[in-house]
């Protein structure tokens, strides 16, 4: 087969089966690789290219579940297939690119530059997409290309002009402007601390909010955070404050977008669902209520900074994210049913008794507690990593690590000990990536108070349900957070009633909010309903 000339690609385009996925895709590949090698007439070149795009997107899309589940490391059997699926999309912007140039001095495709230029840019963004879908960091010099690509159109006249665009689910047309635009949201919704479902629905949403954007050179008024970017450096979207005044580097307004997001949370409150507002019919109310909230500030407003600063400090951490293991590395013991009559005074608590009826306490040694800690994790296989602490702050961690022995995953709870502490603390993985050498990055959020463990159950099985260990936070006035519980994953309902074992007593406590859902635990809340008899 030869894939340089057209009419044989056209030819068979139409003979193509897309539930035969791997053949399909290595078929476009020949196609998209044939057809810039053997240059044909720009005409004939886009008319393959356009006809392929449906049936690329599928399968496309199909490779990528291979890997987007979860962080892919570089040593992944996937590693190849991300490389596949990102060396399409670069294949087929540099394949608009060339049609572009090639018809420069011809002229044949003269109403058509507009249309080659929104594809070479859509196609670059979704090369970085893919990145953070693998949650990867990008290849050096991709947000550089992208952002020349768009001052071209600018230089052009092309990046107001729209364009038909099929796979735009909500206006099915697009402009370079808002191509470009789109990728920049994607990029300031946190990517690499998105699931795989909510990163596509956030790519889909910046499609459908990028015409209320604007990206300028309104420089003079713009306060320090709002964002701008600076068409030769090879990065995103920046505050303002921390970018030179150069004259390539550009505003972006997301104001309208604001108003826009703020409507459509009046329109969820009102009863109207998601797939009316054009967000599609892949998520409920309250799941794109609660995501869409998240995305307000970066996208409609601007940089909000860090509630508390990040100093750089050497050293390790203990980290687990193994349920039983977080409980152990807290408590010093593993999780057992409790009692449910008074306990027998521990052997330890005898011997500390002393003459003249008085009790001696025993005076502790925190390094000769924590060797026994970690040699008994050892024997029941709940032994903490070890991972290098890049910077911290009050409220969290970043993480490095080569060699990972756990799967983790976003919204993952887990405990840590800092370098300099002798406590775990719970925390939530807010997010994950991988660089190219194969070391893993990780941010952690501090959840405040120190945890003590405790074991909870169900009453609504007159009281036979078994324990189950769970954590109590307690009121942190310095951060203004109220006491918490932290439970396994689903366990939140408004309105649960919880029976509460801790140190031998028993009480009721009703759930009231839930204030954060991850991967393995839910976080809410709680009333004090009644103490149980003992």
């Amino acid at each position: 087969m030869d894939y340089t000339h057209p009419s044989a690609c056209l030819d068979l385009l139409q003979r193509l089966h897309p539930i035969d996925v791997k053949a399909t895709h290595q078929t476009l590949v020949q196609i998209v690789h044939g057809l810039l090698e053997g240059r044909p007439a720009p005409n004939q070149h886009l008319e393959v290219l356009e006809a392929a795009r449906d049936t690329l997107s599928f399968a496309q899309g199909e490779m990528a579940r291979r890997y987007a589940a979860h962080p892919l490391p570089p040593d992944s059997e996937e590693n190849a297939t991300l490389g596949r699926v990102i060396a399409l999309w670069q294949d087929m912007a540099r394949s608009y690119a060339r049609i572009a140039d090639a018809d420069a001095t011809e002229g044949t495709l003269d109403d058509q530059r507009a249309l080659l230029m929104q594809r070479r840019i859509l196609y670059e963004g979704l090369a970085l997409i893919e990145y953070f879908r693998a949650h990867r960091a990008l290849e050096p010099g991709m947000w550089r290309t992208l952002h020349r690509s768009y001052a071209s159109a600018l230089e052009q006249g092309l990046a107001r002009i729209r364009v038909s665009e099929p796979l735009n689910e909500t206006w099915r047309a697009q402009s370079p402007h808002e191509a470009y635009v789109a990728i920049l949201l994607v990029d300031l919704a946190n990517p690499y601390g998105r699931s795989e479902r909510e990163l596509s629905w956030i790519v889909r949403w910046a499609q459908r909010f990028a015409p209320y954007c604007a990206v300028d050179a309104e420089l003079e008024s713009s306060k320090s955070t709002t964002y701008g970017v600076d068409f030769e450096l090879d990065q995103g979207l920046r505050p303002l404050g921390l970018l030179a005044r150069t004259p390539s580097l550009m505003r972006f307004d997301g104001s309208a977008l604001a108003t826009q997001i703020q409507a459509v949370m009046a329109q969820f409150k009102r009863g109207v669902k998601p797939a009316s507002l054009g967000l599609g019919e892949d998520c409920s109310t309250g799941d794109a209520g609660r995501l869409l909230l998240s995305l307000y500030r970066p996208w409609g407003l601007a940089a909000a900074g860090r509630r508390f600063p990040r100093r750089s400090k050497a050293g390790e951490v203990e980290l687990t994210g193994d349920w039983l293991g977080m409980g152990f590395a807290i408590q010093g013991e593993l999780f057992q049913q409790p009692r449910t009559t008074s306990p027998h005074r521990p052997r330890a608590d005898d011997i500390a008794l002393l003459t003249f009826r008085e009790r001696a306490s025993l005076v502790p040694d925190p390094q000769r507690e924590l060797q026994r800690r970690k040699e008994q994790a050892e024997m029941l296989g709940l032994e903490c990593e070890r991972w290098g602490l890049l910077d911290q702050s009050v409220g969290g961690f970043r993480l490095q690590r080569r060699s990972v022995a756990s799967r983790l995953e976003h919204h993952q709870l887990i405990a840590i000990r800092p370098p300099d502490g002798e406590q775990f603390l719970l925390g939530d993985l807010s997010w994950l990536m991988y660089r190219a050498e194969g070391m893993l990055e990780i941010g952690v959020n501090v959840l405040p108070g120190i945890p003590r463990v405790l074991a909870i159950r169900q009453t609504s099985n007159g009281g036979r349900e078994p324990y189950h260990q769970a954590f109590l936070l307690p009121a942190s006035p310095a951060l203004k957070s109220a006491p918490s519980l932290v439970l396994p994953a689903q366990w939140f309902r408004r309105g649960r009633i919880l029976e509460l074992r801790q140190d031998g007593v028993a009480r009721k406590v009703e759930l009231s909010k839930l204030l954060l859902r991850g991967a393995n635990f839910d976080q809410c809340s709680f009333d004090e309903v009644e103490p149980i008899p003992a």
